[in-house]
């Protein structure tokens, strides 16, 4: 029995951080909600592509999620130089068949013991920030929250994107601030 070849179609899509590139692809590559990210060679141990894509010497870091990968590269090589070169590297890897991480069994976090806080602080990062982050080619995941203090860890393009802290402040902590004023006082980067 023959199977047919996929067909992978990427597009480009940039972000605020100019060093991080979006290679969007026609399937989805991880489970939902799931997002890797991969800042250097020996964290991405696991995952093949990732691998491959640290044998360029511009690429920096490597970070999936649902249907896309953003790689982010050096900052003295221009996009126009590597990007076809990183797009065909995702296309036949992709195309091959190959799996894009190898996924470990997780344990499982029991979130109803969780206060009503963390709750809430959870379901606004959800509903609000998590969709425009995604779109930009990064993430956000809840960290902590401690005496008012909301910790979030920024991945993909996000980490080390100029711009971050910006939003993490005028942004993200606003927000935060005006939908729970009595217990968020502050957002920070973990």
């Amino acid at each position: 029995m023959n199977i047919a070849p996929k067909n992978i179609t990427i597009y480009l899509e940039s972000n605020p951080n100019p060093n991080s590139l979006k290679f969007v692809v026609n399937e989805m590559l991880v489970p939902e909600g799931m997002s890797f990210d991969f800042p250097t060679r020996e964290s991405a141990a696991h995952a093949p592509l990732a691998q491959e894509l640290f044998d360029y010497p511009f690429v920096e870091r490597v970070f999936y999620m649902s249907n896309f990968v953003t790689i982010t590269k050096r900052e003295d090589v221009e996009w126009l130089e590597v990007q076809n070169v990183l797009k065909d590297h995702i296309t036949k890897f992709l195309e091959s068949g190959k799996f894009i991480i190898e996924m470990k069994e997780e344990t499982a976090v029991d979130e109803a013991d969780e206060p009503e806080t963390v709750k809430k602080i959870k379901a606004i990062l959800e509903e609000y920030i998590r969709p425009a982050v995604e779109q930009d080619g990064g993430a956000i995941t809840y960290h902590s929250f401690n005496d008012g203090i909301v910790k979030v860890k920024l991945q993909g393009s996000c980490s080390g994107c100029p711009s971050s802290m910006v939003t993490l402040k005028a942004g993200i902590e606003n927000l935060f601030t005006r939908m729970m004023p009595n217990e968020v006082k502050a957002v920070e980067a973990f």
